[in-house]
Order: C-alpha cells, then structure tokens, then sequence
C-alpha cells in the first residue's frame, strides 16, 4: 500500500528545507532542545503589536486565558502521521528536558488525544517505565505538575496508572495520589459552582430584597422604644 504523501515521517527527514512541523517532531524525537528553541523563535505571542510603547485595550480575565497565540495554536495542532503532538512524542522517546520546555509555553494543551489510542502524553509516559522507570516517572512529575490530569482514559479504557510498569509501584503510589487530589479539586470546584448558582439564583429572586426587609424589621421595635 503506499504511503500518503501528506503525512509527517516521524522517523526520516531532512532537516534541510524542512517545515516548521517537521522540525517540531525531529527536536522531540532526538531531544535536540536548541532545535526546538529555534522552531519556537519563530512564533511571537503578540504579532498585533507593533509599537511596544502603544497602550493596550484592556481584556476580561477570561479573555486572556481563552486567547490563543501563534505559537500555542501551532504546537496544539501539529500532529505527526500517529496522530501524536509534540509532547507525545517527548514522551514516547523519554526526553524529559524538550518536554519540560514545551510545558513552559504558555497556552499549550496539556491532555490532548491522540488520534489512534486516544492516549494522553501522561499516557505515553506511563507506557516509557518500562524501558526506564526513573525517566519515566520524571516525565510523569513534569506533566502532573503541569496540570495534566491522570483520570483520563484511553479508548482502552485505561488509566495512565494502568500502563506503568509493574515494578516501578513508587509511581503507580504517585500517580493515586495524584487522582485522589484531583479529584478532591474537581468535588471542590462543583461544591464552588453550585453554591454561586444558588446565590446568583436567590439574588434573582429578591434575596437581595428578604435581607434589607429583614433589616429594617430588626430596627422597628428599636425605633418604637425610643
């Protein structure tokens, strides 16, 4: 069967001529951080800026944090022929120092899916301990640090902890911990969100209105002694 000419070799290349995407791939496969550095040099966070002195339209906080820049967008939507992002591939080849600056770029999606498996990076990084427990597990550190979330499953209905390997029970043993705290936050969150709704909905209702009548009813028999 031939290949589709539309895919990304993961595998061969040549860095010459090669697009930004296959560098991507080629920095992470070989943990060639200065690589890496010069595909991320490409892309600026602010190109509407010109003047670094022109003021700013200010923006809500929800603004900001749902705003995408050129370098976040790139990096979330590259794939290679697996299906794989970046940090996928960091993962896969074990290279703990390209991941840990792809984790610093801000705006970048920390439990994307892969195509096939649908298999999180943290996945990936499970699956590593069995060719090297201890980068394996600082893979794991560095993207459970960086907010990826160990509950989610894989088309196989996999865990990450599901995938470590079985001798390396010190980071199965870390990665319930993690569960456990993020699902306390999750618990934590929701309690959050239904007790705003329910302000927000007694305020609709003239909740607001039952306080002050209830104020000035205390300050009636006050009123009536003096």
């Amino acid at each position: 069967m031939a290949k589709d000419p539309r895919a990304v070799d993961d595998d061969n290349h040549d860095e010459q001529g090669a697009s930004p995407k296959e560098l991507l791939f080629a920095a992470c496969r070989s943990n060639n951080t200065d690589l890496l550095s010069e595909v991320l040099s490409q892309f600026t966070k602010d190109p509407e800026s010109t003047d670094p002195e022109e003021p700013k339209e200010e923006e809500s906080k929800d603004e900001e944090e749902d705003e995408e820049t050129p370098l976040s967008k790139f990096l979330n939507e590259s794939r290679n022929s697996l299906g794989y992002t970046a940090l996928h591939v960091a993962a896969k080849y074990g290279n703990p120092e390209i991941l840990d600056m792809l984790l610093d770029q801000e705006g970048l999606e920390v439990d994307p899916l892969s195509h096939m498996e649908g298999d999180t990076p943290l996945h990936v990084a499970a699956q590593y301990t069995s060719e090297d427990p201890e980068a394996g597990g600082y893979l794991i550190h560095l993207l459970v640090d960086a907010g990826a979330d160990p509950r989610l499953k894989n088309n196989g209905q996999q865990k990450p902890i599901d995938l470590v390997d079985p001798t390396s029970p010190e980071i199965r043993t870390y990665l319930s911990e993690a569960e456990a705290e993020a699902e306390a936050e999750a618990r934590q969150e929701a309690a959050k969100k239904a007790f705003d709704a329910d302000i927000a909905r007694q305020t609709k209702h003239g909740g607001d209105i039952i306080v002050d009548d209830l104020d000035e009813a205390g300050s009636g028999p006050a009123s009536d002694s003096e």
